[in-house]
């Protein structure tokens, strides 16, 4: 008998091809040899613990977790039930498995120990486990923002407890950050030093497969994203850039911009990084005695890192962010980050005052 002829599916050569995380983490490992093993075993799982946020974040009101719960974070700000629910997931995920030394989130007062009863790793990871929560219950982009860095950095033998001590390193001591942005797709976003990657999450197959490597942000653009209802709380430079965007061709800059503005930074930030634009959240006048908004360690550093590997450029409008040394666990800054020639330009406004 003849032997049946193979049907081609033009989908299987793609599958075939298909990168998942934990084979570009493999790869990072052993053959560039940028990743420890414990780290590449904790990035999988803060992975693992992303895809079952995602899970709560799309059953919306079908699974009880949205609107308001009763209580206040650190911040004063009320917390969302599913700020609630994805905190306990990131802690529950990563408190046992050996890698971790002690957790600092957003959402709480003080630093998370890894119980006795579990094994203790080297590293320290911080995360805002549910950024952009305003957005939840009008179904808008949302995320989770995480950063991991070394305990003990600058004494790795010590063997003291410990405490938020070993988190007040600043941003360029980073070993690992990302954010998974949970929106039309659930898509991880990562650098471990080597480049930002992009793995969108395959739900059918339950991983996530990199879509996007070596990403860059263009060092020009004409869109620029800012909260403009705060403009007369702005300081002179932030007022000048924003001014002169808004003038348009017949302005100082010779081009029209579009403004963008989602109100959550995972969101605001990933469309940067994928077609390019500058994030400005600054300081402003009605809390001078705060450096900014946004949260230094849990927010700022992992995404200035993100931006700074794609080509792109972050500052408090005076400084590099990742050269802050944080003095406290919930410290706010000024940002400004993006496009390398705008995020200059408003910086460069900064130092002639």
């Amino acid at each position: 008998p003849q032997p049946r002829r193979q049907r081609f599916y033009p989908s299987q050569t793609t599958m075939t091809q298909r990168i998942s995380l934990t084979r570009y983490l493999v790869e990072q490992q052993r053959v560039h040899g940028l990743l420890p093993g414990d780290l590449r075993l904790l990035l999988e799982v803060v992975a693992r613990a992303c895809k079952r946020i995602s899970q709560a974040v799309n059953k919306g009101d079908l699974g009880d977790v949205m609107g308001a719960a009763t209580t206040e974070n650190v911040q004063g700000e009320i917390q969302k039930k599913l700020d609630i629910i994805a905190n306990e997931v990131l802690i529950e995920a990563n408190e046992w498995g050996g890698h971790l030394a002690a957790m600092a989130s957003e959402e709480m007062e003080d630093i998370y120990v890894v119980p006795n009863r579990f094994p203790q790793g080297e590293y320290l990871l911080m995360f805002d486990p549910l950024d952009g929560s305003s957005n939840i219950d009008v179904n808008v982009s949302i995320g989770t923002i995480f950063s991991v860095l070394k305990k003990g950095h600058d004494n790795p033998n010590a063997i003291e407890p410990v405490s938020q001590q070993d988190f007040l390193q600043p941003g360029s001591q980073q070993v690992a950050a990302g954010y998974c942005v949970y929106g039309p797709q659930t898509t991880l976003v990562l650098t471990v030093g080597d480049g930002v990657a992009m793995f969108t999450l395959d739900r059918e197959q339950g991983s996530f497969v990199l879509t996007k490597e070596h990403v860059q942000i263009p060092a020009d653009t004409k869109e620029f994203s800012i909260n403009m209802s705060n403009m007369r709380h702005w300081d002179e430079p932030v007022q000048r850039y924003v001014n002169e965007c808004l003038a348009g061709k017949e302005g100082p800059r010779g081009k029209d911009f579009n403004m963008r503005w989602v109100a959550s930074m995972v969101a605001d930030v990933h469309r940067i990084l994928t077609r390019g634009g500058i994030f400005l959240y600054p300081w402003d006048k009605r809390e001078p005695e705060k450096a900014g908004k946004l949260r230094l360690m849990y927010e700022a550093n992992p995404m200035s890192w993100l931006v700074e590997q794609a080509g792109g450029a972050a500052t408090n409008g005076r400084q590099r962010i990742l050269d802050i040394q944080p003095g406290k666990l919930h410290e706010r800054v000024s940002v400004m980050m993006g496009s390398k020639n705008e995020v200059d330009r408003v910086t460069s406004y900064h130092s002639t005052l």
